[in-house]
């Protein structure tokens, strides 16, 4: 199993370039970084701006987190292959201040068996305020940090996987934000840590961890005029590099901060490599030259560091100012002291057994965040069902609606085919109708009075009257038998046989007056 992280920089961004251009669908962008799990950030899009062929991609469950204010400013989706995973839960926001969808419950509030755990605590959300901020307008607000679609969280049995996109410096106008944003998730990660859940931690965190992840470090560093201990120390940086095992901190290790969580994977898999740049800045044409640097992460929990067999960049990949960053999973891992197949625990219990399928997902099981139980999306999926389904009402059933029609009901053809007439048996299949009367009964149904006017026809069994000269002896035959009804207008063309009858009649009278004239 193969999960990719991937700030896109617009969701549809990518489509302009190759090798995204020729097909254009998501599927197909999923096939070609060949992910089961595909983590981006920086959708640019409101709930608005989603579209079909975004959250109902074929073989794909999708959860997005968008921004609740802002007009086309960041966002995160999770896209999961249905094929090789299912979430159990799944959550938008860092610290939990946030509803499920239809519901007023905040997910911090929910009964523990639907949590995900490891939520901020009142005194925990309140150190996310710098100590030397006294103003109350700019202390940090819980409910803000969440609404700018930057974090979906989604719980599968085996491990918790945080979709992130943290917020970038903007010249120092955003600082205290951007700290807070990083101290929450990582208090997060640290709470869920000591429940015994594993992490893993994907996305564009906007920041580095030292000088090799930075080709500007040395002007930087002179041109600020700072040490390696300095550029090391500021603020994000160093929350995040006493997250990370093997991190660089000077001095002593903040409270609350006395041991790492989880592990770089894709450093780790190349430790010494320099120019491994994840991000380049469009307004200098930084790409070409691979000025850049490495911001975005595919980190796990340091117990799970046997359960990956690969991890690299892929800086050929264009579509966007970063390259997607992926990390392969072992076909079966280390859990609970014993040799699991991966499949047995990334999807709900009894899914999956010694990895071969038991089981279809549930729609009961699919958490409430999926994008495709939006009522928007939802409802389009049903109409299109109705219109694909077969009408269920059948001719007889529509012709028993119609109480005392003679003409809309049906007689079905007896079970015994020995007691159908010759005549019937003799006609095609294709031609009879469905439904379509025997003879013998059209006959006796043509006995039975049409309308209080009309004279009843004699019996069968009653001998055949004798026809007067001049008169048509049509009505002594039987009627026609029904047919697929009328076929075409070569009927109203032809001459009437009555007509020629009668001609014929009258000429050989008018010829017998004159002899014996």
């Amino acid at each position: 199993m193969r999960i990719t992280t991937w700030n896109v920089n617009g969701i549809r961004n990518p489509f302009g370039y190759q090798p995204w251009r020729d097909q254009r669908t998501f599927n197909g962008m999923f096939d070609i970084l060949e992910a089961d799990i595909v983590v981006m950030q920086e959708l640019k899009i409101q709930r608005k701006d989603l579209t079909d062929d975004m959250v109902l991609v074929p073989g794909w469950d999708c959860y997005f987190s968008l921004p609740k204010h802002k007009k086309g400013y960041s966002g995160v989706a999770i896209y999961t292959r249905q094929s090789a995973c299912a979430p159990i839960r799944a959550e938008e926001g860092v610290i939990g201040v946030l509803c499920p969808p239809n519901s007023s419950t905040q997910y911090c509030d929910l009964p523990e068996d639907q949590q995900i755990g490891g939520y901020l605590t009142d005194a925990q959300i309140s150190g996310l305020t710098p100590a030397s901020v006294s103003d109350d307008s700019k202390k940090i607000d819980a409910a803000a940090l969440d609404a700018e679609g930057r974090c979906v969280i989604l719980e599968f049995p085996a491990f918790v996987l945080f979709g992130v996109y943290s917020p970038a410096n903007s010249n120092g106008l955003r600082d205290d934000f951007r700290y807070a944003f990083l101290t929450a998730l990582d208090t997060r990660i640290r709470n869920l840590d000591a429940m015994g859940k594993r992490v893993i931690l994907t996305g564009d965190l906007n920041v580095s961890r030292s000088e090799i992840e930075t080709a500007s470090a040395e002007d930087d560093l002179r041109k600020m005029g700072i040490t390696h201990e300095e550029y090391i120390s500021s603020p994000n940086r160093r929350v995040f590099n006493q997250l990370v095992e093997g991190g660089p901190v000077a001095g002593e290790r903040d409270p609350g901060r006395e041991k790492p969580v989880l592990w770089d994977i894709c450093r780790e898999f190349h430790p010494s490599r320099k120019g491994m740049y994840t991000h380049w800045e469009q307004k200098i044409n930084a790409r070409p030259g691979n000025y850049g640097s490495r911001i975005d992460y595919v980190l796990c929990s340091i117990g799970m560091k046997a359960w990956f067999r690969e991890s690299n960049i892929q800086e050929g990949l264009m579509g966007s100012d970063h390259c997607p960053v992926y990390a392969v999973f072992e076909e079966d891992v280390c859990c609970d002291e014993k040799a699991t197949p991966l499949l047995d625990i990334v999807n709900p219990p009894g899914m999956f057994k010694n990895g071969i399928r038991q089981r279809e997902l549930n729609t009961k099981e699919v958490p409430a965040l999926s994008g495709k139980l939006l009522p928007e999306f939802n409802r389009r999926r049903n109409i299109k069902d109705m219109f694909a389904r077969k009408p269920s009402t059948s001719r007889e059933e529509s012709a028993t609606e119609s109480v005392g029609s003679p003409q809309k009901q049906t007689i079905q053809p007896p079970e015994d085919s020995s007691i159908v007439p010759s005549t019937y048996q003799s006609i095609p299949e294709e031609n009879r109708g469905e439904g379509a009367p025997l003879p013998s009964q059209s006959l006796q149904a043509a006995e039975k009075p049409q309308s209080p006017d009309r004279k009843r026809s004699a019996p069968l069994s009653s001998p055949v009257r004798t026809v007067k000269r001049g008169k048509s002896n049509a009505t002594s035959n039987p009627p026609p038998l029904p047919g697929k009804g009328q076929q075409s207008l070569k009927g109203f063309f032809k001459p009437k046989t009555t007509t020629k009858l009668k001609e014929v009649s009258d000429k050989s009278c008018a010829e017998r007056d004159a002899q014996q004239i």
